[in-house]
Formats: C-alpha cells, sequence, structure tokens
C-alpha cells in the first residue's frame, strides 16, 4: 500500500498504513485468490460519518480487474446493514477512483481542500439508501 499511489503522493508511510490495518476500531476484509492477497478494503462504523470507507487497495499488477469494485460492494452490503450511508473520499489526482465511484452510484457531497497534503483535495462522496430517521438496522439472522 505504501509503495503504490494513491498512497505515494499522500505521503503514508508503512508504519501508518499498518497502524491503520491493525487499528481494532476498523474492519478490514481481504480479497484472496488462491492465497495470494489481491486486495483489501477498510472500513470505520463509528465517528461522525458511520460507514466511511476509509481504503480501498488493489494490488497494482491485479488493477482494473474489477476486484475494487467487488470490494466495495461488498463493503456497501456491510454498512448497509447498520447504516443507510456509505461515505468514501478520493483524491483530486486519482481521477480512475473518482470514475469508479460515480459510476457505483456516488454523489459528490463536497471538496476538502488541502486536505492531507498541501495543492490536493479530498472529494468526500455519499451513497445513501434512506435517510438517517426511519432508517432500521437489519437483523443479523
Amino acid at each position: 500500500m505504501s509503495s503504490s499511489e494513491p498512497w505515494l503522493t499522500l505521503k503514508r508511510s508503512f508504519d501508518e498504513c499498518m497502524d491503520l490495518l491493525e487499528d481494532p476500531s476498523r474492519e478490514v476484509y481481504v480479497a484472496v485468490d488462491g492465497g495470494q492477497v489481491l486486495g483489501f478494503v477498510i472500513i470505520n462504523m463509528t465517528g461522525a460519518f458511520v460507514g466511511y470507507v476509509q481504503t480501498v487497495c488493489v494490488v497494482e499488477h491485479e488493477r482494473s480487474r474489477g476486484i475494487g469494485t467487488r470490494l466495495v460492494e461488498y463493503a456497501e452490503k456491510r454498512i448497509f446493514r447498520d447504516s443507510p450511508n456509505v461515505f468514501l473520499c478520493v483524491s483530486s489526482f486519482n481521477p480512475r477512483a473518482r470514475a469508479l465511484y460515480e459510476k457505483l452510484g456516488y454523489e459528490l457531497i463536497g471538496e476538502l481542500k488541502d486536505y492531507i497534503v498541501a495543492g490536493h483535495s479530498e472529494f468526500l462522496f455519499r451513497k445513501s439508501i434512506a435517510p438517517i430517521r426511519g432508517f432500521r438496522k437489519q437483523s443479523k439472522h
């Protein structure tokens, strides 16, 4: 993760990546094929934006094969059990990711200028199935 984009531009170190992966307040789901890790998604179900997809990472040589789409769809199913909203951010210099999220039905909510690194924005996106008021968590049965 720390050796590929967008994390290189975001200046996320190996140790910061490991801290995120090992954070007990996050949920991490991994895409595996034949024992080979192809990618992962990290979600946060606490805080101001419950249902935040914090990171989607696919191994560089496996990108553009639908793995990122499947990871996001899996995260959505997980989040929509407990929350009517999925939130995520995409960096201004990452048009391929932005195109994917828009294709998957995400709407641009706002821009956070110079949020992580100077000179680049993070775009906040949301996908919703209902307003918060009246939403009922799905039964785990």
